[in-house]
């Protein structure tokens, strides 16, 4: 799994706002937007040592096998195992009964319930056959709860293989509500640290879809208060690299990433950055992630927040200030692509009585693969991985070990880093439209 480094046929209508989403961040009018963009994660593709087309084009290869669920349940075991027992890496036993195919579609379900030695249960299946290179595609929706994992991979079973590495490609770790999560693991060389604790190679990309790292959010009335503050929900601590409250001007506001942000002082005032400004926070994730390097004038620094609980983060001032936009900008750069970016907030100002909304953005209400369903695909060959989500290439690498073949696996599990695990899990399902395999065509 991907990360903080500071801590270690769909729906076309919602289908068309998504792509219209990635046309709008590859269109350059900042290079963050590549963080949230297919297309634009050209950073991340020329990892690759070929260049690929961005969408995968079906016309060029050949249906080989498919599960369409178009069965009663009982016929789930003609295609798959499944897992019967405990799992020691997660927090839910998964069964066979936890895997239930109605109205041709499969459901991974998720219950509150003792057995197995855990509190929860959930579903894992594997094909019973192997497959080799070729293009693999899952079309599913996310559970709708944090606290989940909603999986489409691959992985060798049992001794090493005879040629590579024993391997696990994570086509999709999904986490709800917008998250896709590609990881390339080496099973093969895993070594142990002095305590005890197994690591192994990992190669891991996170894409977070509906979010952005940088935004502006002019006032259409400008305000005039002495305290603005923002509030977020988010399930995991976070960064906030810069804050700016800007007091009101007669033309544009500067990007949030350009250089002018910070230096177009003789236009406007940034009110963050006042010397008489008190900044506080509801936490700090370490001593040195304080409050104030939100508002220091540089991106390289941040605020970064506490692990649990509602985060925010206060500005007040002696005397009142008029408010004519407020900035920020979130998360962490890395290869190119933006991770860690909150997936609600809330800008409020004080009008000397109580706290007033400005603006609230939940990307729950934007993007919800919960909601949606969407089609995450592999192309695996000798020299390359490419990842796909609807079609549209988001992550290529050189495929160094992975060359054996392996079962296609889906499941659905209850873990401890993809939010807070609470009652709001039981009985959400990961729900499977189909899986399909593809060889090229002889050209």
């Amino acid at each position: 799994m991907s990360n903080d480094p500071c801590s270690y046929g769909q729906d076309p209508m919602k289908t068309s706002f998504l792509l219209l989403l990635m046309g709008a961040i590859l269109s350059g009018e900042t290079q963050a937007y590549a963080a949230n963009d297919p297309d634009g994660a050209a950073s991340v593709l020329a990892a690759g040592t070929h260049s690929v087309p961005h969408t995968i084009d079906l016309s060029q290869w050949h249906l080989v096998w498919q599960d369409e669920f178009d069965y009663e349940n009982e016929g789930l075991d003609r295609n798959w195992e499944s897992q019967n027992g405990p799992s020691g890496h997660i927090l839910c036993s998964r069964w066979r009964e936890n895997a239930v195919v109605a109205d041709g579609l499969l459901y991974l379900i998720n219950k509150k319930e003792q057995r197995g030695g855990q509190e929860w249960t959930s579903g894992n299946l594997w094909t019973r056959r192997t497959f080799p290179y070729g293009y693999f595609e899952c079309r599913y929706r996310y559970a709708a709860a944090h606290g989940t994992n909603n999986s489409f991979w691959l992985m060798t079973r049992g001794a090493a293989p005879a040629r590579g590495k024993r391997f696990e490609i994570d086509i999709n770790e999904g986490h709800y509500p917008n998250e896709v999560n590609t990881n390339i693991h080496n099973w093969s060389d895993v070594s142990v640290g002095t305590d005890g604790t197994k690591t192994h190679p990992s190669f891991s990309q996170r894409f977070s879809y509906g979010v952005r790292p940088d935004y502006s959010v002019p006032l259409a009335a400008p305000v005039t208060t002495r305290r603005i503050r923002l509030i977020s929900n988010n399930d995991a601590h976070f960064h906030i690299r810069e804050f700016r409250i800007y007091s009101v001007t007669g033309g544009d506001y500067p990007p949030p990433l350009s250089e002018a942000a910070d230096r177009d002082t003789r236009r406007l005032r940034n009110y963050a950055k006042d010397p008489s400004a008190r900044i506080t926070c509801s936490g700090v994730y370490n001593a040195g992630t304080k409050p104030q390097n939100a508002a220091d004038g540089k991106l390289g620094t941040s605020w970064i927040t506490q692990r649990e609980g509602q985060k925010w983060i206060e500005f007040e001032w002696p005397a009142a200030k008029t408010i004519g936009c407020i900035q920020f900008v979130n998360g962490w750069p890395r290869e190119g692509v933006w991770e860690g970016l909150i997936s609600d907030y809330t800008l409020q100002y004080h009008n000397g009585a109580a706290w007033v909304e400005i603006f609230a953005f939940d990307v729950a209400n934007e993007v919800n693969f919960a909601e949606e369903y969407h089609t995450y695909g592999l192309q695996w060959n000798e020299r390359e991985m490419v990842f796909y989500l609807d079609g549209t290439a988001i992550r290529q690498e050189k495929n160094e070990f992975c060359f054996s073949e392996t079962p296609i696996w889906l499941s659905l599990a209850v873990i401890p880093w993809s939010g807070p695990v609470t009652d709001a899990i039981d009985g959400t399902t990961m729900t499977v439209d189909w899986v399909r395999y593809y060889q090229p065509k002889a050209q």
